[in-house]
């Protein structure tokens, strides 16, 4: 994996999902957000907690999982 160094997994912050730095704002509720037409700049007056690069690296992050991989099957 590609080092995030602002996403992080804890079991006990929102049941170990993706989230900025440790607080508890998951990176899905970001993309939901971004998705429904929010721009970065309304988060980020929404939000002032975070910054904008945490809103960019949850928008790579999401980029990453999405990425498409060949899986070459073997009938043995």
């Amino acid at each position: 994996m590609d080092a995030f160094e602002r996403i992080t997994w804890q079991p006990d912050i929102m049941g170990g999902k993706a989230c900025i730095r440790g607080m508890r704002v998951t990176v899905s509720m970001i993309l939901s957000q971004i998705g429904a037409g929010h721009s970065i700049e309304s988060l980020l007056d929404d939000y002032p907690y975070l910054e904008h690069e945490d809103i960019l690296e949850a928008l790579r992050y999401a980029a990453w999982l999405a990425e498409e991989r060949s899986v070459v099957y073997i009938n043995a």
